[in-house]
């Protein structure tokens, strides 16, 4: 049976671990409520942005823009969104392995896969497995715009040069505090939803600018809020994890101390029942 002394150092160590997961708990619910505000306030947005794209491009003639051309699908670029920071229980695993399992079962269909990874742990992960086109880190402890439009850039650079020919973009996307879902997501070239489906009632429209110039500004710009929104639907999910996870991990840490607390009583005891023998022994010893 273990020492007294050891007992005593295990209950003091898992009390400061305690003390650390629920503070962790505490400043992840205090994160989340705005990073859940900034994804309810982005997905109306994006949403609008989808459907004046396809207003646009629904009823034209040819791909009117380079964003839109369709290729033979030789090179694929995958884009992971995951988080800079770990103990958040499976939220970067499980998206990583979905991303693993992608590239494998699609790996005969395409000459070349590459990987861009935007949060430190994605490319921990990737990087000694796969090509990592791109990374970039510790962009998500205050995702901004600005930095969404950088990635935006360079992928569509990368499209238009004919660097891949297919991008998707992979990240968790927030549903609940307890739950979030893998989301793949096509990126290039664009395919607005409903493209190729006979309106019932048809409805043309006169465009000013023309179409051509509607489309060099949108089809950029959608790219670009597509990945805001995602990096803002990782970071919601990140601290919905990390909560959950540290909620947990405080609840195993106080049924151990009562374990251990119980453990400790019991050697205590055993221990004083031990001295009051050898008492009584003595005792008896110097009667006799």
């Amino acid at each position: 049976m273990a020492s007294l002394k050891s007992i005593k150092k295990r209950i003091v160590s898992v009390k400061n671990t305690r003390q650390i997961t629920k503070a962790m708990k505490m400043v992840s619910a205090a994160k989340l409520r705005r990073a859940q505000e900034n994804v309810v306030a982005a997905r109306p947005y994006a949403k609008k942005l989808g459907e004046v794209l396809q207003s646009l491009s629904l009823n034209q003639e040819g791909d009117l823009h380079p964003l839109l051309e369709k290729r033979d699908a030789r090179k694929l670029l995958l884009v992971v969104v995951t988080s800079d920071r770990g103990l958040c229980g499976g939220f970067n695993s499980n998206l990583c392995k979905a991303g693993d399992r992608y590239i494998k079962e699609n790996a005969g269909s395409y000459e070349q896969i590459s990987v861009m990874t935007v949060g430190r742990k994605g490319n921990e992960f990737f990087r000694s497995r796969y090509s990592i086109y791109r990374n970039y880190a510790n962009v998500l402890a205050k995702p901004n715009y600005q930095t969404a439009a950088v990635i935006a850039q360079e992928i569509i650079d990368g499209f238009v040069a004919g660097e891949y020919d297919q991008v998707e973009l992979l990240y968790n996307s927030f549903r609940t505090v307890m739950s979030q879902d893998i989301t793949f997501q096509p990126l290039l070239p664009v395919v607005p939803e409903g493209k190729g489906v006979e309106d019932e009632t048809p409805v043309e429209f006169i465009y000013e600018p023309s179409v051509d110039e509607l489309l060099a500004e949108i089809l950029p710009k959608n790219i670009e809020v597509q990945i805001f929104k995602s990096m803002l639907e990782s970071v919601a999910g990140e601290h919905g994890a990390r909560m959950t996870a540290m909620d947990s991990a405080s609840k195993n840490a106080s049924e151990m101390i009562g374990k251990l607390t119980l453990q400790y009583n019991r050697a205590r005891q055993a221990a004083i029942t031990t001295e009051l023998m050898e008492i009584i022994s003595g005792s008896e010893s110097i009667k006799g």
